[in-house]
């Protein structure tokens, strides 16, 4: 009988293979994300120093229904617009281990439009 392992085992064995290749650092900090089924979220975070130096999420943001593309869409433009804020301009997108479709995509792209580069 083959035991299979549960989806977020999978999901975190792929971002600790993508973390070994991509770092934040100051200057060009790490986009990271968190997703999960009622919300999104996502932080710039400084891997050199240890320190996050933007965030955003659907909770902070109150938003009526966290979970779907539309959320994901608000909360990647409102971390663009905290980023440039703060003088961040290029970031390393880090999409923690989850497929680039749906959600994540969203984020990113709405990121992208609202003038962050990655």
């Amino acid at each position: 009988m083959v035991n299979k392992k549960s989806r977020n085992a999978e999901r975190i064995r792929r971002h600790k293979r993508v973390r070994t290749k991509i770092s934040g650092t100051p200057e060009c900090p790490r986009l990271n994300v968190f997703r999960s089924n009622a919300n999104i979220e996502v932080q710039v975070i400084d891997d050199v120093n240890r320190t996050t130096l933007v965030s955003a999420s659907s909770v902070q943001m109150k938003l009526e229904n966290g979970g779907n593309v539309e959320a994901a869409r608000q909360v990647g433009a409102e971390i663009a617009k905290r980023a440039q804020e703060k003088g961040i301009k290029h970031v390393v997108f880090d999409r923690g281990g989850y497929v680039y479709t749906g959600r994540v995509k969203a984020l990113a792209e709405a990121a992208r439009e609202a003038g962050l580069e990655f």
